[in-house]
């Protein structure tokens, strides 16, 4: 996303919740012997706050992604995620996320298709020759497969925490019977879907070949993707994690669907179209490798062809237990991790400083600090935790913050030096290291 040429959105600044400041004074304690990740942790904890959040007059906050004067659906979400624990005590917390999620729910109404949205209908987009529905509100509208479901994921964490259930009104009810009309749209893409869509910069990864139907695939039970989570196109259509991802917010809204609004006719629906794509990926989404046996797919087009590669951003492989699809346990998944993090996903490095995941989104050999953090909080051991925690700390460029992308042999040589995503993530599982008594 380096393309972005516009002036930056000044955010006013908000005075950090009490349970926030909190945290960060329990970190002065129990980080004191370790000066450098304290000052990591007092920088990236508060961040998305600090930086990125603007409460808006109607109610609801806006959160764009950091140097791009956007909100992504994604993005937003895990920005703000690692706040949800604390939020059951603390009204300005509460008014925040409850906040971001009525917003979500009002950009789900504009355009479900879209991954990133305006702070208002100023006609701003990252690329005004897109061809695509585009709407005023719309930044991009690369259709992501996740986009929807983080929507789904910070509401049911948020109702969670918190028993708090004013964010659950007509227009919240309305935005699920949008998802699962786009999910069911998109299990036929070919032959059901309005979507198309294609950039002319002379960037494959940015459009959809087809005339911007993107490549054939079979039926099967699996929702159609345009785009990957780091808004590449996909290969293969059906991306697994995605359909992984879709199966827990259709799980979430069937909780909603049953103790929220009580309409037995939308849960039963949801549980059909649950069992539809859970048969999907059972089917079609596990691939059996030569020397890691049984493991998932990144993406397949349900004719027999597989991309087998891992991504740093999430949805992605390794996250499926972050996520909740399942657990770190599974066998599957343990097979599917030793293939992530191997020289045979063409997208893990190894360098003179730090090895771990990147993307196709960065140059070659640029771990991201998201990849790391992500395999420290779904690490099933103490000292692989620790030890993605002591690489995080090494390798941020001497800028007292996280970054997308980083050299394997030069972490002053990065990409994004304000991502408030990266930044909220590393936050997470240095607070959970906190809270495990291993720092």
């Amino acid at each position: 996303m380096e393309q972005f040429r516009l002036p930056q959105i000044p955010m006013p600044t908000l005075e950090l919740p009490g349970a926030v400041q909190q945290v960060l004074k329990e970190a002065e304690e129990q980080l004191k012997d370790r000066p450098k990740l304290l000052q990591l942790f007092q920088n990236c904890f508060p961040n998305t706050l600090e930086t990125t959040t603007k409460l808006m007059e109607d109610g609801t906050t806006f959160v764009i992604t950091g140097d791009i004067p956007a909100s992504w659906l994604r993005d937003s979400v895990e920005q703000v995620i690692h706040y949800i624990p604390l939020a059951k005590d603390d009204k300005d917390l509460q008014r925040i996320i409850g906040g971001l999620i009525k917003r979500h729910i009002q950009y789900l109404h504009i355009d479900p298709y879209a991954n990133a949205f305006n702070e208002s209908a100023n006609d701003w987009h990252w690329n005004t020759t897109d061809e695509t529905d585009m709407s005023p509100w719309v930044w991009e509208r690369k259709f992501e497969i996740d986009s929807p479901c983080f929507v789904i994921r910070l509401a049911y964490l948020y109702w969670k925490e918190t028993g708090l259930t004013d964010i659950f009104d007509a227009s919240f009810k309305g935005a699920l019977r949008k998802i699962v009309d786009l999910f069911k749209t998109e299990q036929h893409h070919a032959q059901l879907s309005p979507y198309r869509f294609t950039r002319n910069n002379g960037i494959p990864t940015d459009s959809l070949r087809n005339k911007g139907l993107g490549m054939p695939v079979n039926y099967t039970g699996l929702i159609w993707s345009g785009f990957r989570s780091s808004d590449d196109a996909c290969d293969f259509h059906y991306n697994i994690p995605g359909n992984m991802f879709a199966v827990v917010a259709l799980r979430q809204m069937q909780e909603f669907a049953e103790w929220v609004f009580r309409d037995l006719a939308l849960l039963q629906e949801l549980k059909a179209l649950e069992e539809e794509v859970v048969h999907g990926i059972q089917l079609y989404g596990i691939y059996r490798h030569p020397e890691f046996g049984p493991m998932y797919a990144y993406e397949t087009d349900g004719f027999g062809n597989y991309c087998l590669m891992d991504d740093a951003g999430t949805p992605g492989l390794i996250s499926i237990p972050y996520l909740g699809y399942t657990t770190a346990e599974d066998p599957i998944y343990q097979n599917t991790r030793r293939f992530a993090l191997s020289k045979e996903n063409s997208f893990y490095y190894e360098g003179k400083v730090a090895k771990g995941l990147g993307s196709p989104h960065t140059p070659p050999d640029y771990i991201w600090h998201m990849g790391l953090s992500m395999q420290g909080l779904t690490a099933q051991s103490a000292e692989e935790k620790l030890e993605m925690i002591r690489l995080l700390e090494a390798t941020d460029g001497g800028t007292g913050y996280m970054h997308e992308g980083f050299h394997a042999d030069d972490p002053s040589v990065f990409t994004r030096k304000w991502f408030a995503w990266s930044n909220s993530l590393f936050s997470q599982l240095v607070y959970k290291a906190m809270k495990e008594g291993l720092l």
